[in-house]
């Protein structure tokens, strides 16, 4: 890395209520790092294999609004 330190991202009020109601016991850290990585993989910036994609937003040539 180049030292930075990481951002820090705080969850909105109803994020956490959804962490604590619908995923107790798991880390918060843990559910959201899955929940965007669904996301990104869905949205088309992933390889089947977990990869960012190559180009601007990693996102396919087909799927890009003009």
């Amino acid at each position: 890395m180049t030292g930075r330190s990481l951002p820090h991202v705080q969850p909105s009020a109803r994020v956490w209520q959804i962490l604590r109601r619908c995923y107790p016991g798991q880390s918060p850290a843990a559910v959201l790092e899955r929940a965007l990585i669904m996301l990104a993989t869905a949205d088309g910036h992933l390889t089947p294999g977990g990869k960012l994609k190559a180009g601007i937003g990693g996102r396919p040539a087909g799927r890009r609004q003009p």
